[in-house]
């Protein structure tokens, strides 16, 4: 598995003074998602990670479910920059 596979879209800058924000959680929510994806596609019988990645899921799906009832214009556009698709409501 390579640990720097994916790029990163915010800034050292950024990160140093934005860690605590929604935007960020998220970020690296969807970093940690994809690794484990990844990881997953490999070892198929893994299953504390895959544990572990229903877990990072539902954190990031109710971080974007405030972030959205927050502030609809700052969800719309992380969804576009991270490449994810809306949750669906049921």
């Amino acid at each position: 598995m390579v640990k720097n596979a994916f790029i990163s879209l915010i800034t050292q800058e950024e990160k140093e003074e934005n860690k605590g924000s929604v935007e960020f959680q998220i970020f690296s929510f969807t970093n940690k998602i994809r690794r484990l994806t990844s990881h997953l596609e490999l070892h198929k019988r893994d299953f504390l990670s895959q544990r572990g990645l229903q877990k990072i899921l539902g954190k990031r799906r109710r971080m974007l479910a405030y972030l959205s009832k927050k502030n609809g214009v700052r969800y719309k556009k992380l969804i576009d920059q991270l490449d994810i698709r809306e949750p669906q409501n049921r």
